[in-house]
Protein backbone atom coordinates (compact mmCIF):
# COMPACT_ATOMS: atom_id res chain seq x y z
CA UNK A 1 0.00 0.00 0.00
CA UNK A 2 2.68 2.69 1.07
CA UNK A 3 4.11 1.84 -2.61
CA UNK A 4 1.24 2.64 -4.21
CA UNK A 5 1.30 5.65 -2.40
CA UNK A 6 4.67 6.89 -2.75
CA UNK A 7 3.71 6.55 -6.88
CA UNK A 8 0.66 8.38 -7.10
CA UNK A 9 2.57 11.31 -5.21
CA UNK A 10 5.85 10.66 -7.57
CA UNK A 11 3.37 10.81 -10.22
CA UNK A 12 1.49 13.84 -9.15
CA UNK A 13 4.80 15.81 -8.97
CA UNK A 14 5.46 14.72 -12.27
CA UNK A 15 2.43 16.39 -14.13
CA UNK A 16 3.06 19.22 -11.61
CA UNK A 17 6.51 19.88 -13.70
CA UNK A 18 5.33 18.66 -16.66
CA UNK A 19 2.27 21.55 -16.16
CA UNK A 20 4.68 23.90 -14.75
CA UNK A 21 6.60 23.44 -17.97
CA UNK A 22 4.13 24.82 -20.77
CA UNK A 23 4.43 28.49 -20.14
CA UNK A 24 2.99 28.86 -16.99
CA UNK A 25 3.71 32.03 -14.62
CA UNK A 26 6.40 31.47 -11.81
CA UNK A 27 5.33 30.42 -8.41
CA UNK A 28 5.61 28.14 -5.34
CA UNK A 29 5.77 24.78 -4.83
CA UNK A 30 2.58 22.74 -3.18
CA UNK A 31 1.54 19.41 -2.22
CA UNK A 32 0.02 16.92 -3.97
CA UNK A 33 -4.08 17.29 -3.92
CA UNK A 34 -3.48 20.18 -1.10
CA UNK A 35 -1.51 22.60 -3.59
CA UNK A 36 -0.52 25.54 -1.60
CA UNK A 37 -3.38 26.03 0.41
CA UNK A 38 -2.13 24.02 3.95
CA UNK A 39 0.85 26.94 3.34
CA UNK A 40 -1.66 29.91 3.73
CA UNK A 41 -2.28 31.76 7.10
CA UNK A 42 -6.14 31.24 7.48
CA UNK A 43 -6.16 35.06 9.38
CA UNK A 44 -4.69 36.01 6.66
CA UNK A 45 -3.81 35.00 3.65
CA UNK A 46 -4.06 37.90 1.80
CA UNK A 47 -0.77 38.66 3.67
CA UNK A 48 0.55 35.18 2.18
CA UNK A 49 -0.26 36.05 -0.97
CA UNK A 50 1.16 39.60 -0.97
CA UNK A 51 4.65 37.84 0.37
CA UNK A 52 4.99 35.37 -2.65
CA UNK A 53 4.36 37.96 -4.66
CA UNK A 54 7.06 40.59 -3.35
CA UNK A 55 9.55 36.84 -4.37
CA UNK A 56 7.59 35.75 -7.59
CA UNK A 57 6.81 39.06 -9.35
CA UNK A 58 3.33 40.95 -10.49
CA UNK A 59 1.94 37.78 -12.11
CA UNK A 60 2.07 34.04 -10.36
CA UNK A 61 0.88 30.49 -10.16
CA UNK A 62 -0.50 28.30 -7.90
CA UNK A 63 -2.92 25.49 -6.68
CA UNK A 64 -5.60 25.99 -4.39
CA UNK A 65 -6.67 22.33 -4.01
CA UNK A 66 -7.43 21.34 -7.37
CA UNK A 67 -7.69 25.33 -8.55
CA UNK A 68 -4.96 26.33 -10.67
CA UNK A 69 -4.97 29.83 -9.60
CA UNK A 70 -3.29 32.90 -10.91
CA UNK A 71 -2.50 35.65 -8.37
CA UNK A 72 -1.94 39.90 -10.23
CA UNK A 73 -0.62 42.26 -7.57
CA UNK A 74 0.25 44.68 -9.76
CA UNK A 75 -2.60 47.83 -10.91
CA UNK A 76 -1.45 47.44 -14.66
CA UNK A 77 -1.93 43.80 -15.02
CA UNK A 78 -5.42 43.63 -13.03
CA UNK A 79 -7.01 46.40 -15.70
CA UNK A 80 -5.46 44.97 -18.66
CA UNK A 81 -6.42 41.27 -17.58
CA UNK A 82 -9.92 42.44 -16.58
CA UNK A 83 -10.83 44.07 -19.67
CA UNK A 84 -10.70 41.02 -21.68
CA UNK A 85 -14.20 39.14 -22.41
CA UNK A 86 -12.44 35.94 -21.28
CA UNK A 87 -11.70 36.69 -17.76
CA UNK A 88 -15.03 37.74 -16.69
CA UNK A 89 -16.10 34.48 -15.73
CA UNK A 90 -16.43 33.69 -12.02
CA UNK A 91 -13.69 31.32 -9.98
CA UNK A 92 -14.97 27.43 -9.90
CA UNK A 93 -15.43 27.84 -6.35
CA UNK A 94 -18.19 26.08 -3.84
CA UNK A 95 -19.50 29.12 -2.87
CA UNK A 96 -20.52 30.48 -6.45
CA UNK A 97 -21.03 26.91 -7.51
CA UNK A 98 -22.12 24.66 -5.51
CA UNK A 99 -24.27 27.42 -2.96
CA UNK A 100 -25.31 29.97 -4.95
CA UNK A 101 -25.59 27.99 -8.12
CA UNK A 102 -24.56 30.57 -10.52
CA UNK A 103 -27.33 32.80 -9.67
CA UNK A 104 -27.75 36.95 -8.86
CA UNK A 105 -24.89 38.93 -10.12
CA UNK A 106 -21.42 38.19 -8.31
CA UNK A 107 -21.73 34.79 -8.98
CA UNK A 108 -23.20 34.58 -12.14
CA UNK A 109 -21.37 34.74 -15.69
CA UNK A 110 -22.27 34.76 -19.14
CA UNK A 111 -25.34 35.76 -20.82
CA UNK A 112 -26.82 36.14 -17.02
CA UNK A 113 -23.92 38.14 -15.81
CA UNK A 114 -24.39 40.94 -18.62
CA UNK A 115 -28.29 40.61 -19.03
CA UNK A 116 -28.43 41.66 -14.75
CA UNK A 117 -25.23 44.14 -15.25
CA UNK A 118 -27.35 45.84 -17.34
CA UNK A 119 -30.59 45.86 -15.58
CA UNK A 120 -28.55 46.58 -12.61
CA UNK A 121 -26.90 49.68 -13.83
CA UNK A 122 -30.45 51.07 -15.38
CA UNK A 123 -32.05 50.42 -12.07
CA UNK A 124 -28.95 52.31 -10.34
CA UNK A 125 -29.12 55.26 -13.15
CA UNK A 126 -32.81 55.80 -12.17
CA UNK A 127 -32.52 56.05 -8.36
CA UNK A 128 -30.07 58.30 -9.41
CA UNK A 129 -26.85 56.61 -7.83
CA UNK A 130 -24.44 56.88 -10.88
CA UNK A 131 -22.60 60.13 -12.19
CA UNK A 132 -24.37 59.83 -15.12
CA UNK A 133 -27.50 60.92 -13.02
CA UNK A 134 -26.80 63.48 -10.76
CA UNK A 135 -29.62 65.05 -11.48
CA UNK A 136 -32.23 62.59 -9.86
CA UNK A 137 -30.34 62.03 -6.86
CA UNK A 138 -32.67 63.97 -4.14
CA UNK A 139 -34.86 61.23 -3.36
CA UNK A 140 -32.00 58.97 -2.64
CA UNK A 141 -30.21 62.00 -0.90
CA UNK A 142 -33.21 62.71 1.25
CA UNK A 143 -33.18 58.62 2.02
CA UNK A 144 -29.44 58.43 2.53
CA UNK A 145 -29.99 62.16 5.40
CA UNK A 146 -32.58 60.64 6.82
CA UNK A 147 -30.70 57.36 8.27
CA UNK A 148 -27.72 59.83 8.79
CA UNK A 149 -29.56 62.33 11.22
CA UNK A 150 -31.19 59.21 12.91
CA UNK A 151 -28.27 57.32 13.46
CA UNK A 152 -26.46 60.20 14.71
CA UNK A 153 -28.89 61.31 17.34
CA UNK A 154 -29.04 57.72 18.42
CA UNK A 155 -25.46 57.77 19.31
CA UNK A 156 -25.47 61.28 20.72
CA UNK A 157 -27.73 59.71 23.38
CA UNK A 158 -24.89 56.87 24.13
CA UNK A 159 -23.23 57.82 27.51
CA UNK A 160 -20.37 55.46 27.85
CA UNK A 161 -18.10 54.16 24.77
CA UNK A 162 -19.82 52.10 22.02
CA UNK A 163 -18.95 49.94 19.31
CA UNK A 164 -21.03 51.55 16.93
CA UNK A 165 -21.51 48.40 14.71
CA UNK A 166 -25.30 48.06 15.72
CA UNK A 167 -26.35 51.80 14.69
CA UNK A 168 -24.38 52.04 11.30
CA UNK A 169 -25.64 48.73 10.47
CA UNK A 170 -28.99 49.87 10.82
CA UNK A 171 -28.71 53.19 9.35
CA UNK A 172 -26.91 51.59 6.33
CA UNK A 173 -29.27 49.08 6.52
CA UNK A 174 -31.87 50.66 5.85
CA UNK A 175 -30.39 52.80 3.02
CA UNK A 176 -30.34 49.58 1.26
CA UNK A 177 -33.61 48.28 2.36
CA UNK A 178 -35.47 50.88 1.15
CA UNK A 179 -33.71 51.17 -2.26
CA UNK A 180 -33.63 47.59 -2.82
CA UNK A 181 -37.08 46.50 -1.24
CA UNK A 182 -38.95 49.37 -1.01
CA UNK A 183 -39.68 49.43 3.35
CA UNK A 184 -37.77 49.38 6.27
CA UNK A 185 -37.64 47.49 9.35
CA UNK A 186 -38.23 49.37 13.52
CA UNK A 187 -34.47 48.92 14.85
CA UNK A 188 -36.03 45.86 17.45
CA UNK A 189 -38.28 44.35 14.74
CA UNK A 190 -37.60 40.37 15.01
CA UNK A 191 -37.33 40.01 10.88
CA UNK A 192 -34.70 42.91 10.35
CA UNK A 193 -32.40 41.73 13.15
CA UNK A 194 -32.12 38.35 12.02
CA UNK A 195 -31.69 39.65 8.44
CA UNK A 196 -28.63 41.55 10.02
CA UNK A 197 -27.73 38.51 12.22
CA UNK A 198 -27.55 36.40 8.80
CA UNK A 199 -26.07 39.13 6.73
CA UNK A 200 -23.13 39.50 9.32
CA UNK A 201 -22.41 36.04 9.94
CA UNK A 202 -22.82 34.37 6.32
CA UNK A 203 -19.85 37.76 5.43
CA UNK A 204 -17.86 35.38 8.16
CA UNK A 205 -18.47 31.83 7.59
CA UNK A 206 -17.24 31.09 4.21
CA UNK A 207 -13.99 33.19 2.63
CA UNK A 208 -12.23 32.84 -1.08
CA UNK A 209 -9.45 31.22 0.83
CA UNK A 210 -11.71 28.95 3.19
CA UNK A 211 -10.67 25.43 2.16
CA UNK A 212 -14.12 24.01 1.78
CA UNK A 213 -14.61 25.75 -1.86
CA UNK A 214 -11.54 23.83 -2.82
CA UNK A 215 -12.88 21.04 -1.57
CA UNK A 216 -16.70 20.43 -1.71
CA UNK A 217 -16.63 16.76 -0.37
CA UNK A 218 -15.83 18.45 3.33
CA UNK A 219 -19.25 19.51 4.08
CA UNK A 220 -19.76 15.87 4.91
CA UNK A 221 -17.35 16.58 7.82
CA UNK A 222 -19.10 17.63 10.71
CA UNK A 223 -17.14 20.68 10.97
CA UNK A 224 -17.97 22.01 7.56
CA UNK A 225 -20.99 20.53 7.34
CA UNK A 226 -22.54 23.42 10.02
CA UNK A 227 -21.27 26.15 7.91
CA UNK A 228 -22.64 24.88 5.17
CA UNK A 229 -25.97 23.89 7.00
CA UNK A 230 -26.09 27.95 7.98
CA UNK A 231 -25.39 29.17 4.94
CA UNK A 232 -28.08 27.11 3.03
CA UNK A 233 -30.65 27.75 5.43
CA UNK A 234 -29.95 31.19 5.45
CA UNK A 235 -30.55 31.39 1.78
CA UNK A 236 -33.58 29.28 1.74
CA UNK A 237 -35.15 31.71 4.43
CA UNK A 238 -34.38 35.07 3.05
CA UNK A 239 -35.69 33.57 -0.56
CA UNK A 240 -39.01 33.14 1.95
CA UNK A 241 -38.50 37.15 3.00
CA UNK A 242 -38.13 37.91 -0.44
CA UNK A 243 -41.55 36.45 -1.47
CA UNK A 244 -43.20 38.37 0.98
CA UNK A 245 -41.99 41.05 0.18
CA UNK A 246 -42.32 41.14 -4.01
CA UNK A 247 -46.13 39.92 -3.26
CA UNK A 248 -46.24 43.30 -1.58
CA UNK A 249 -44.72 44.93 -3.74
CA UNK A 250 -46.27 43.59 -6.88
CA UNK A 251 -49.98 45.81 -5.86
CA UNK A 252 -47.41 48.66 -6.21
CA UNK A 253 -46.37 48.52 -9.51
CA UNK A 254 -47.75 50.79 -12.13
CA UNK A 255 -47.42 50.76 -15.14
CA UNK A 256 -47.35 54.50 -16.42
CA UNK A 257 -44.98 55.62 -13.35
CA UNK A 258 -41.12 54.45 -12.31
CA UNK A 259 -40.23 51.79 -9.69
CA UNK A 260 -39.57 53.17 -6.66
CA UNK A 261 -37.00 50.19 -5.88
CA UNK A 262 -35.10 47.35 -7.08
CA UNK A 263 -38.22 44.84 -6.86
CA UNK A 264 -40.88 46.87 -8.76
CA UNK A 265 -37.91 47.64 -11.32
CA UNK A 266 -37.40 43.39 -11.95
CA UNK A 267 -41.07 42.83 -11.34
CA UNK A 268 -41.56 45.79 -14.20
CA UNK A 269 -38.22 43.78 -16.28
CA UNK A 270 -40.72 40.26 -16.15
CA UNK A 271 -43.46 41.83 -17.85
CA UNK A 272 -41.34 43.58 -20.53
CA UNK A 273 -38.03 41.73 -21.49
CA UNK A 274 -37.82 39.33 -24.38
CA UNK A 275 -35.10 37.60 -22.04
CA UNK A 276 -37.63 35.85 -19.78
CA UNK A 277 -35.26 32.50 -19.13
CA UNK A 278 -33.04 34.96 -17.45
CA UNK A 279 -35.62 36.57 -14.88
CA UNK A 280 -36.34 33.45 -13.12
CA UNK A 281 -37.65 33.90 -9.48
CA UNK A 282 -34.97 32.00 -8.31
CA UNK A 283 -32.52 34.67 -10.03
CA UNK A 284 -34.91 37.24 -8.61
CA UNK A 285 -34.08 36.29 -5.25
CA UNK A 286 -30.24 35.71 -5.94
CA UNK A 287 -29.98 39.17 -7.43
CA UNK A 288 -32.13 40.72 -4.62
CA UNK A 289 -29.53 38.61 -1.94
CA UNK A 290 -26.56 40.20 -3.78
CA UNK A 291 -27.33 44.12 -4.08
CA UNK A 292 -28.86 44.50 -0.32
CA UNK A 293 -25.96 41.95 0.95
CA UNK A 294 -22.97 43.57 -1.18
CA UNK A 295 -23.96 46.96 -0.51
CA UNK A 296 -24.76 47.00 3.07
CA UNK A 297 -21.51 44.85 3.71
CA UNK A 298 -18.51 46.62 2.43
CA UNK A 299 -20.28 49.95 2.93
CA UNK A 300 -20.81 49.25 6.43
CA UNK A 301 -17.46 47.64 7.13
CA UNK A 302 -15.41 50.44 5.50
CA UNK A 303 -17.14 53.16 7.48
CA UNK A 304 -16.61 50.96 10.89
CA UNK A 305 -12.97 50.85 9.82
CA UNK A 306 -12.83 54.78 8.86
CA UNK A 307 -14.18 55.65 12.46
CA UNK A 308 -11.58 53.69 13.67
CA UNK A 309 -8.83 55.29 12.27
CA UNK A 310 -10.73 58.82 12.91
CA UNK A 311 -10.05 57.50 16.75
CA UNK A 312 -6.49 56.20 16.34
CA UNK A 313 -5.16 59.19 14.25
CA UNK A 314 -6.76 62.10 16.16
CA UNK A 315 -4.68 65.13 14.83
CA UNK A 316 -5.70 63.79 11.33
CA UNK A 317 -9.63 63.84 12.41
CA UNK A 318 -9.25 67.40 13.31
CA UNK A 319 -8.15 68.22 10.34
CA UNK A 320 -10.74 66.99 8.52
CA UNK A 321 -13.03 68.23 10.91
CA UNK A 322 -11.97 72.04 10.48
CA UNK A 323 -12.37 71.60 6.67
CA UNK A 324 -16.02 70.26 7.49
CA UNK A 325 -17.10 72.75 9.82
CA UNK A 326 -15.18 75.43 7.64
CA UNK A 327 -17.12 74.53 4.38
CA UNK A 328 -20.37 73.29 5.82
CA UNK A 329 -21.10 76.70 8.60
CA UNK A 330 -23.14 74.01 11.07
CA UNK A 331 -25.19 72.82 8.29
CA UNK A 332 -26.28 69.49 6.81
CA UNK A 333 -23.97 68.18 4.07
CA UNK A 334 -25.28 68.33 0.57
CA UNK A 335 -24.42 66.01 -2.62
CA UNK A 336 -22.86 68.97 -4.02
CA UNK A 337 -20.40 69.68 -1.35
CA UNK A 338 -18.51 66.31 -2.00
CA UNK A 339 -15.87 68.00 -4.53
CA UNK A 340 -15.69 71.04 -1.63
CA UNK A 341 -14.49 68.65 1.35
CA UNK A 342 -11.21 67.17 -0.51
CA UNK A 343 -9.77 66.06 2.40
CA UNK A 344 -13.22 64.30 3.86
CA UNK A 345 -13.18 62.47 0.33
CA UNK A 346 -9.27 61.92 0.88
CA UNK A 347 -10.04 60.25 4.23
CA UNK A 348 -12.17 57.99 2.84
CA UNK A 349 -10.28 57.11 -0.03
CA UNK A 350 -7.36 56.06 2.36
CA UNK A 351 -9.52 54.02 4.87
CA UNK A 352 -10.01 52.26 1.39
CA UNK A 353 -6.45 51.66 0.51
CA UNK A 354 -5.06 50.93 3.85
CA UNK A 355 -7.85 48.49 4.83
CA UNK A 356 -9.35 46.94 1.43
CA UNK A 357 -12.22 45.77 2.37
CA UNK A 358 -12.01 42.62 0.25
CA UNK A 359 -8.00 42.14 -0.14
CA UNK A 360 -7.77 39.11 -2.16
CA UNK A 361 -10.31 41.14 -4.20
CA UNK A 362 -13.19 39.44 -6.32
CA UNK A 363 -11.47 36.13 -8.05
CA UNK A 364 -12.59 35.78 -11.54
CA UNK A 365 -11.93 32.68 -13.91
CA UNK A 366 -10.95 32.12 -17.61
CA UNK A 367 -13.94 31.26 -19.81
CA UNK A 368 -11.16 30.30 -22.47
CA UNK A 369 -7.22 30.07 -22.77
CA UNK A 370 -5.47 33.33 -22.96
CA UNK A 371 -2.60 35.03 -22.92
CA UNK A 372 -1.48 37.29 -20.10
CA UNK A 373 1.90 39.10 -19.90
CA UNK A 374 3.67 36.85 -22.40
CA UNK A 375 2.28 33.47 -20.05
CA UNK A 376 -0.39 30.94 -21.37
CA UNK A 377 -3.15 30.75 -18.67
CA UNK A 378 -5.53 27.67 -18.89
CA UNK A 379 -9.34 28.02 -19.49
CA UNK A 380 -11.16 27.82 -15.78
CA UNK A 381 -8.10 29.23 -14.19
CA UNK A 382 -9.18 31.29 -10.70
CA UNK A 383 -7.96 34.87 -11.24
CA UNK A 384 -7.16 36.96 -8.00
CA UNK A 385 -6.76 40.49 -8.45
CA UNK A 386 -4.66 41.19 -4.68
CA UNK A 387 -5.89 44.64 -3.65
CA UNK A 388 -3.86 44.11 -0.62
CA UNK A 389 -0.69 43.65 -2.49
CA UNK A 390 -1.05 47.05 -4.71
CA UNK A 391 -2.67 49.15 -1.95
CA UNK A 392 0.58 48.27 0.14
CA UNK A 393 3.13 48.30 -1.99
CA UNK A 394 5.56 50.47 -1.07
CA UNK A 395 7.12 51.73 -4.12
CA UNK A 396 3.97 53.11 -4.59
CA UNK A 397 2.48 54.02 -1.61
CA UNK A 398 5.34 55.86 0.80
CA UNK A 399 4.91 54.70 4.23
CA UNK A 400 1.78 52.30 2.96
CA UNK A 401 1.12 51.43 6.94
CA UNK A 402 0.74 55.11 7.91
CA UNK A 403 -2.75 56.12 7.65
CA UNK A 404 -2.39 59.65 5.19
CA UNK A 405 -5.24 61.00 3.52
CA UNK A 406 -3.23 63.60 2.19
CA UNK A 407 -1.82 61.04 -0.47
CA UNK A 408 -5.15 61.56 -2.62
CA UNK A 409 -4.82 65.65 -2.62
CA UNK A 410 -2.57 66.78 -5.56
CA UNK A 411 -0.63 69.94 -5.94
CA UNK A 412 -3.76 72.19 -5.80
CA UNK A 413 -4.92 70.34 -2.78
CA UNK A 414 -7.93 68.48 -4.53
CA UNK A 415 -9.06 65.18 -4.47
CA UNK A 416 -6.97 62.68 -6.68
CA UNK A 417 -7.09 58.71 -7.59
CA UNK A 418 -3.89 57.23 -8.49
CA UNK A 419 -4.45 54.11 -11.00
CA UNK A 420 -3.28 52.04 -8.20
CA UNK A 421 -6.11 52.76 -6.53
CA UNK A 422 -9.05 50.35 -7.00
CA UNK A 423 -11.31 49.50 -4.11
CA UNK A 424 -13.94 49.00 -6.57
CA UNK A 425 -11.86 46.77 -8.61
CA UNK A 426 -11.15 47.50 -12.06
CA UNK A 427 -12.29 46.33 -16.01
CA UNK A 428 -15.67 44.58 -17.05
CA UNK A 429 -16.68 43.05 -13.61
CA UNK A 430 -16.08 46.36 -11.60
CA UNK A 431 -18.51 46.74 -8.94
CA UNK A 432 -21.65 49.33 -10.64
CA UNK A 433 -22.02 50.51 -6.77
CA UNK A 434 -19.18 52.81 -6.05
CA UNK A 435 -21.02 56.12 -6.55
CA UNK A 436 -23.88 55.09 -3.96
CA UNK A 437 -21.02 53.75 -1.60
CA UNK A 438 -19.20 57.16 -1.84
CA UNK A 439 -21.99 59.00 -1.63
CA UNK A 440 -23.36 56.80 1.55
CA UNK A 441 -19.70 57.25 3.31
CA UNK A 442 -19.68 60.83 2.46
CA UNK A 443 -22.34 61.86 4.15
CA UNK A 444 -21.85 59.49 6.94
CA UNK A 445 -18.20 60.66 7.92
CA UNK A 446 -19.15 64.56 7.61
CA UNK A 447 -22.23 64.38 9.86
CA UNK A 448 -20.46 62.31 12.34
CA UNK A 449 -17.51 64.51 12.51
CA UNK A 450 -19.32 67.19 12.43
CA UNK A 451 -21.43 65.88 15.55
CA UNK A 452 -18.83 64.64 17.84
CA UNK A 453 -15.22 64.12 18.77
CA UNK A 454 -14.26 60.40 17.93
CA UNK A 455 -12.05 59.19 20.89
CA UNK A 456 -10.14 56.06 21.68
CA UNK A 457 -11.50 54.03 24.65
CA UNK A 458 -7.79 52.29 25.26
CA UNK A 459 -5.81 50.75 22.72
CA UNK A 460 -7.52 50.57 19.42
CA UNK A 461 -7.42 47.30 17.09
CA UNK A 462 -6.93 48.01 13.16
CA UNK A 463 -5.68 44.61 12.36
CA UNK A 464 -9.17 42.92 12.05
CA UNK A 465 -11.24 39.16 10.99
CA UNK A 466 -11.02 38.05 7.56
CA UNK A 467 -14.04 36.29 5.95
CA UNK A 468 -15.33 37.20 2.39
CA UNK A 469 -14.47 40.75 4.02
CA UNK A 470 -11.67 41.91 6.21
CA UNK A 471 -13.73 43.48 8.80
CA UNK A 472 -12.50 45.35 12.18
CA UNK A 473 -12.97 43.36 15.80
CA UNK A 474 -16.07 44.77 17.79
CA UNK A 475 -14.60 47.12 20.15
CA UNK A 476 -15.49 50.38 21.44
CA UNK A 477 -15.28 54.12 20.98
CA UNK A 478 -16.01 57.37 22.36
CA UNK A 479 -18.23 59.68 20.75
CA UNK A 480 -17.86 63.36 22.45
CA UNK A 481 -20.74 65.95 21.25
CA UNK A 482 -19.45 68.81 20.40
CA UNK A 483 -22.80 70.41 21.14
Amino acid sequence: MIYILIFAILLLLGMYRLLRSKNLPPGPWGLPVLGYLPFLDPKAPHETLTTLSRKYGKIYGLHLGSVYTIVLSDATAISSAFSMDKLTGRAPLYLTHGIMGGYGLICAEGSMWRIHRKFAAKFLRLFGATKSARAATDSLTEVIIREVHDCVNVIGDECEPIDPLAHLQHAIGSVMCQLVFGKTWSRDDPTWLWLQHTQEEGTKAIGVAGPLNFFPFLRYIPRFSKVVRFLLDGKHKTHQLYRELIEQERKNVQADESPQNVIQAFLREINTTSDKEYFTFQQFYHLLADIFGAGLDTTLTTLRWQLLYMAACPKIQGEIREEVDRVLQDRPPTIEDIPLLPLTRASIAETQRIRSVVPVGIPHATLDEVNLLGYRIPKGTMVVPLQWAVHMDPTIWEKPDEFNPRRFLNEEQRFAKPKQFMPFQTGKRMCIGEDLAIMILFFFTASILQRFEICASGDVDLVGEIGITLTPRKQAIRFVSRR
